[in-house]
């Protein structure tokens, strides 16, 4: 619509998925949620997993109240490294960034890092330990994979996807 990918509430469209793997890059996007809304964006994504990746969460934070579960987090693996993020209302456009390099990723929200992490650290290899990814053999280490925009059941729209490799 005019420009904006735009997921329907109620509507099924199915995940979307870049045709190629990434290794070292940096992605930066443009999202909006209604009041409720739940999405995010999934990178790392590789074949034998499925739709299995790391994800950037996407949430309405005034009714998704858990902290492994609040917006720019490592969903249920790793909370955000500030209680506050400077998300905006739902309705509202915001700007996140996924930055992997190396051992080395960051989760940006509207100008601000929001968490940090190092792939197969103790840190995270400990939280996937915990998690619901633990069945998925070397989930939390670095791999080359695809970024995926996921389909939960709210409206979701995004605008000015871009992707840049990182050597």
């Amino acid at each position: 619509e005019k420009g904006v990918l735009v997921k329907l509430q109620g509507k099924k469209a199915g995940n979307l998925l870049t045709r190629r793997t990434w290794t070292d890059y940096e992605f930066a996007w443009e999202w909006k949620l209604g009041p409720k809304g739940n999405n995010g964006v999934k990178y790392m994504v590789i074949e034998k997993r499925g739709a299995i990746g790391h994800e950037y969460q996407m949430i309405d934070d005034n009714h998704h109240k858990k902290p492994l579960g609040k917006t720019g987090t490592f969903y249920v693996v790793l909370p955000r490294d500030m209680e506050k993020a400077p998300l905006k209302e739902p309705g509202q456009w915001n700007h996140s960034v996924i930055k992997v390099q190396g051992q080395h990723v960051e989760h940006w929200l509207n100008g601000k890092k929001i968490l940090q992490y190092e792939l197969g650290s103790e840190r995270v290899l400990a939280a996937v330990a915990k998690s619901k990814f633990k069945r998925f053999e070397g989930f939390g280490k670095k791999v080359t994979g695809h970024i995926l925009l996921t389909d939960h059941n709210d409206r979701c729209e995004f605008r000015n996807l871009k992707i840049r490799e990182l050597k």
